[in-house]
């Protein structure tokens, strides 16, 4: 979603990733999602900011919440499997407009792979989003 890498994801950005994955957001309406997600004021989202986005807020009930941790979870697997795999990770960020080898996604899941098995599963996923 970092289009230009900069470890940040701006209104146009996020609105692009999500128009990407079939979403349809207005300029507005991303706009909206920084504003009420960015707690530093920068006007752009870090990590943890954007996981905030993502695991949503104590308005909604625990079900709800894993309902969309599990919707984003999905985004990154391909059909049939129940796992994020290096593969499914590369194609994830080319969407999205990153380019990145098959080893730099190879690292960035066993930074969060806590069983060794070269994947992610749903409670790695969940765990490294609420970060």
């Amino acid at each position: 979603m970092d289009a230009n890498r900069d470890g940040r994801i701006s209104a146009e950005e996020l609105k692009k990733s999500f128009n990407t994955l079939g979403d349809q957001l207005s300029d507005e309406e991303a706009e909206a999602m920084v504003k009420l997600s960015d707690i530093d004021g920068d006007g752009m989202l870090d990590f943890e900011e954007f996981a905030q986005l993502i695991k949503g807020n104590d308005e909604f009930t625990e079900e709800e919440q894993k309902r969309k941790m599990m919707e984003a979870f999905r985004m990154y697997i391909d059909e049939g499997e129940d796992c994020i795999t290096p593969r499914s990770l590369k194609t994830m960020l080319m969407k999205l407009g990153g380019l990145r080898t098959s080893d730099d996604c190879l690292v960035m899941i066993k930074a969060f792979d806590l069983n060794d098995d070269g994947v992610l599963s749903f409670d790695e996923f969940a765990l490294m989003m609420m970060r």
